[in-house]
């Protein structure tokens, strides 16, 4: 093989997936403007000049604060520019029975004290009266109280608590856009790829846009989404379906505006959490942006039509919005085959998005798994082709443990429900539950989820997710006793203690989201003010000096 350096990165496809992967891709190794390093790499991006983004979703995890920052992106233009707001977690309602009281939070903070005690028997010995996510973690209150999850003096992309966001993807997409183009050296390039032309050996040498322009690569990403040019329509990897374990195939979506007036306005307050809503056909996501709610129902086509689904959603959005809006909104269908790709690199090429895989929008494991392929990417960007066959390896092993990971996640929410409708008892039928999750739902019986159960480094989801999840739908452990005398009751105890004085600080402390979000765009707007008059005011004194 080769051993010629990787140095011309061509990535296919824009949107969320593709303009986060230039962006990582430019700022970890790529020639910035003004930076002449010879071992650098040059980003070209190819995407369609006529085909809108879909984007990835609208949620992220706290990665993505990372990943902006590492971008090179000022938090608060990212909020300003996308519409975003701060994400605490998830709220799930009636996932369990469907009852009035059937809520609990997946929270973004780990319990306080989940390294140094038996969080699960504390609680399920001393603290049970609770909630279990409220028992050792603050943030639930946080969001049921629906404050920010820090302060206005906090620095840009520090917390008081640990958070993600809800924005705009289409919004994200072009701000990313611009950054990478004017600071990062990414060269864009708008076009249909006509045709692929590869070498002997199988590798990709180049794309030929219907323009006849001929864009050669070293590695190719394919960042096309559902289409998969280069890992699908190409390479033709095979696409497994897992439809037999997660139902959903469908959804439908649609934007809901905030009250028209001030008052409607001050009473659609924004959510600190995405909210999961079961329904007797699937469930609904809620976010809550600056400007608007991202709506959607996700879905089984077993058990809904598009227009029983469509009736579901209209039906759920007339609780917050006056009817007379609701004729006026836009509803829009989907259809997706849950599933991943049997290799996700394939000779010089690496599908990222969902082009490699998508599931369904719980969790919000999209963007992070992006976030997750472009990092390994860098961490282990291939020197030469002899290089880069080791490294694909490693990636394709990772990247299919991570996905199996992702589907027992998921269907964990689904697995222990109580609810009766055809859709739920179809949803935790036993030929539908993988036997790798099976066995730690056997296990867990006698023990919590710990470390010892998931045991690569970067976890896609951490053991305490899991006892979210498992304890917030209702899941009995049979732990051992408790000595209340024990050293570890003693230090629970005086943790609680702590986190009551805490919980009253913040609750003090904290603005709402909307708040905050109101005083940092307001910054920006003076910072913008002020930058503008010092151009007049520079450009004066320039005519006047040439006088």
């Amino acid at each position: 093989m080769s051993k010629q350096p990787i140095k011309q990165v061509v990535i296919v496809g824009g949107g969320t997936a593709g303009w986060l992967c230039a962006g990582v891709l430019a700022a970890r190794l790529g020639h910035r403007i003004g930076n002449s390093d010879e071992s650098a790499i040059n980003i070209t991006l190819v995407e369609s000049p006529n085909i809108p983004s879909i984007g990835v979703g609208e949620g992220s995890w706290p990665s993505l604060r990372d990943t902006l920052q590492e971008i090179g992106i000022k938090e608060a233009e990212f909020l300003t520019c996308c519409h975003a707001s701060f994400k605490q977690g998830s709220t799930f309602a009636g996932w369990r029975n469907g009852q009035q009281d059937d809520k609990y939070q997946h929270p973004f903070t780990t319990p306080t004290g989940y390294t140094e005690l038996d969080i699960h028997r504390c609680w399920q010995h001393f603290f049970h009266n609770e909630s279990f996510e409220q028992s050792f973690c603050l943030q639930p209150d946080i969001c049921h109280a629906g404050l920010a999850p820090k302060q206005s003096s906090t620095p840009e992309y520090a917390y008081v608590l640990n958070y993600g966001y809800h924005f705009d993807a289409t919004a994200l997409a072009t701000l990313l856009t611009n950054h990478c183009k004017t600071s990062l050296g990414v060269k864009h390039t708008q076009a249909h790829i006509a045709k692929v032309v590869a070498q002997d050996s199988g590798d990709i040498e180049a794309l030929v846009t219907e323009n006849g322009d001929t864009i050669k690569g070293d590695l190719f990403i394919d960042c096309s989404g559902q289409q998969g040019l280069l890992i699908d329509k190409h390479y033709h990897v095979p696409w497994l379906s897992v439809s037999s374990v997660l139902l959903n195939n469908r959804a439908v979506a649609v934007q809901v505006p905030y009250g028209s007036n001030e008052i409607e306005a001050s009473a659609n307050k924004i959510a600190s959490t995405t909210i999961a809503t079961a329904q007797t056909c699937g469930w609904t996501w809620d976010i809550g942006l600056q400007h608007r709610r991202g709506v959607g129902l996700v879905y089984a086509s077993d058990y809904a039509s598009e227009k029983n689904a469509e009736s579901i959603l209209r039906e759920y959005v007339a609780k917050g919005i006056p009817n007379r809006e609701i004729e006026n909104l836009k509803f829009r269908h989907l259809q997706f085959d849950p599933g991943y790709r049997k290799q996700f690199w394939v000779n010089n090429c690496i599908g990222i998005g969902m082009s490699a895989g998508f599931i369904e929008p719980l969790e919000a494991s999209a963007i992070a798994m992006v976030e997750l392929g472009i990092r390994m990417l860098c961490d282990q960007f291939p020197q030469n082709r002899h290089h880069m066959s080791h490294v694909a390896t490693r990636y394709n092993q990772r990247f299919t443990y991570r996905w199996e990971r992702v589907i027992d996640f998921l269907k964990l929410h689904y697995a222990l429900s109580e609810r009766t409708e055809p859709y739920w008892l179809a949803q935790r039928h036993e030929t539908s539950i993988p036997d790798s999750l099976n066995a730690l739902l056997d296990l867990w019986q006698y023990q919590p989820p710990s470390r010892y159960d998931l045991i690569e480094n970067e976890e896609i989801f951490p053991s305490a997710s899991y006892q979210y999840v498992l304890y917030g739908m209702g899941f009995h452990t049979n732990s051992r006793l408790l000595d209340k005398n024990s050293d570890m009751v003693s230090k629970a105890f005086a943790l609680k203690q702590r986190l009551q004085e805490g919980k009253s600080q913040l609750l003090a402390g904290l603005p709402t989201n909307r708040d905050l979000l109101t005083a940092i765009s307001q910054r920006v707007e003076k910072e913008k003010i002020t930058t503008n008059n010092e151009k007049k005011e520079g450009s004066r004194h320039d005519v006047i000096g040439f006088r």
